[in-house]
């Protein structure tokens, strides 16, 4: 997926109620840009990190700048949250995820359970339907390990349940985190952080549902899922 061009290079100063941060550009510009990322961001919002914007010249935005990668240590991070169903919907189109192939039609945000939208319904009439749930991984604490979340995330639990329902009823379930950064291996739920989160995983798993994880190549230019990386289940918190 191509990246809105030109990026333009800078240095976050702040980040602020959720969809704001300010930063000072590399020509000494100050700006505030938008932040699509209502997450905590951990890791990817410290004063001094250098980040790359890009710019609209539509006159019905409010700010003309969008955040949309910081650089932690030597990897590129993608935090725009609203890019990984647009990267799946790209690769399940082009069969770039091997595991998610061979269906007929792909329908996005489609109503399930009691007060839930599956990110994508795959169906072929000679297979049970996939429930597929996407999820943002940005955070990265230790070395090539990347973490999900890096907050609380009862909503992300509860899809948990929601798959394993559907499992229960004959379907198929996959839960996917897209690893915006190229420089992780494996990744774990973040027990330390949300231990329902963690042990939901768990059990989804447990009931059949698919666990898969897919790193992204990263660059200013353009984003694509590339390469599935391993999940392990995550130490159980005692908080």
């Amino acid at each position: 997926m191509l990246l809105p061009q030109p990026l333009v290079h800078g240095r976050l100063v702040s980040r602020y109620k959720r969809f704001f941060a300010d930063l000072i550009l590399d020509d000494g510009r100050a700006i505030t840009a938008h932040c699509p990322n209502p997450g905590a961001m951990l890791g990817v919002k410290d004063a001094g990190q250098g980040a790359w914007v890009s710019w609209s010249d539509d006159p019905k935005r409010k700010l003309a700048y969008t955040l949309q990668c910081v650089e932690q240590g030597n990897a590129l991070v993608g935090i725009n949250t609203l890019l990984p169903n647009k990267l799946v919907a790209e690769a399940l189109a082009a069969d770039a995820i091997p595991e998610l192939t061979g269906y007929a039609t792909i329908k996005p945000e489609v109503k399930y359970a009691e007060a839930s939208r599956v990110d994508f319904l795959l169906t072929h009439p000679d297979r049970p339907p996939c429930w597929l749930e996407v999820k943002n991984v940005h955070f990265s604490r230790t070395p090539g390990l990347a973490e999900f979340p890096d907050c609380k995330a009862d909503r992300s639990t509860r899809h948990l349940s929601d798959l394993a329902a559907q499992v229960a009823q004959g379907d198929r379930a996959v839960a996917l985190f897209v690893v915006q950064r190229e420089d992780c291996e494996t990744f774990q739920a973040c027990a330390d952080l949300d231990p329902k989160f963690a042990a939901g995983l768990d059990a989804a798993a447990a009931a059949g549902v698919e666990v898969l994880v897919y790193a992204c190549a990263m660059s200013t230019q353009a984003v694509r899922i590339d390469r599935r990386i391993t999940w392990q289940a995550a130490p159980l918190s005692t908080k």
